[in-house]
């Protein structure tokens, strides 16, 4: 289940995200003319737009689960001028493709939503040529700092940690990333922290990260909070009031991503 719903707001704090992220996540990230590349959980294309502008000589096939995100996806793309995008509905558990089908895998901000993560890279690995490469991008909650520090901001943030586990995911999966690369069997792993720290020296990240991207997303689980017995009403409130806080004048929000490679070696295991 993914925590965060579909409804509009969603679709826009997702595009808000891409936008804030775009340099820090991927500014290493190309993909040669020719080259073959499955995105994994495209959703709305907030990330397949970036991708497929920085390689406009790559082909790629975004999967997505959500028929109602595909056709968001799709028509964002297409506004975009960008025509090396192909859209498919499909289950990460259950693809259509042949092993050894592509160049190259991305998958951003996925396996956290994932009850068996494990499985699904050592299943995105057989459909990797030898030589193909793995990107895998996610974030941890447990690496947000912020000033004014807030115990109940702390708090709205937790209710987001153990709504994900109790929906079968892991929002902590950022610092898992290299061992999960290692145990699904791919060469050459290699994991980067990408920090995202924010003052009001940089206002655009102040609103686009700390207001539109992390706070909203926190903000919007409040109903599901509520209903689960995480918080009472006023607690959740005040923890979110508290993350709006940090964006004003005085205040700091640091956030780290993680970013994983890996290459596929060969299938002879």
């Amino acid at each position: 289940m993914y925590v965060h719903g579909y409804r509009p707001r969603e679709r826009q704090r997702l595009e808000d995200q891409a936008g804030a992220l775009v340099d820090l996540l991927h500014h290493d990230t190309a993909y040669a003319a020719g080259s073959s590349v499955l995105e994994v959980g495209c959703g709305v294309g907030a990330q397949t737009i970036p991708l497929a502008t920085r390689s406009p000589d790559a082909r790629f096939t975004s999967i997505d689960i959500s028929d109602a995100s595909l056709r968001e996806a799709e028509r964002r793309t297409r506004a975009a001028g960008l025509l090396n995008v192909e859209f498919q509905r499909a289950d990460i558990f259950a693809l259509p493709f042949p092993s050894a089908s592509f160049d190259h895998v991305f998958v951003c901000f996925v396996l956290e939503h994932l009850a068996r993560p494990a499985e699904a890279l050592t299943t995105l690995r057989t459909l990797l040529r030898p030589g193909g490469t793995i990107t895998v991008i996610e974030g941890d909650h447990g690496s947000a700092y912020f000033h004014p520090e807030s115990e109940w901001a702390r708090a709205a943030i937790q209710c987001l940690v153990d709504l994900q586990r109790t929906a079968g995911g892991n929002a902590l999966i950022g610092r898992q990333l290299y061992p999960l690369l290692v145990d699904a069997g791919f060469d050459e792993v290699s994991v980067s922290p990408r920090v995202m720290y924010v003052d009001s020296s940089r206002p655009d990240l102040v609103d686009a990260f700390t207001r539109r991207t992390f706070t909203a997303m926190v903000e919007g689980i409040r109903e599901q909070a509520l209903a689960a017995g995480l918080l009472d009403a006023a607690s959740f409130d005040a923890g979110v009031a508290d993350l709006y806080r940090t964006a004003e004048a005085d205040g700091v929000f640091c956030y780290t991503f993680f970013k994983g490679m890996g290459t596929e070696g060969g299938h002879d295991d």
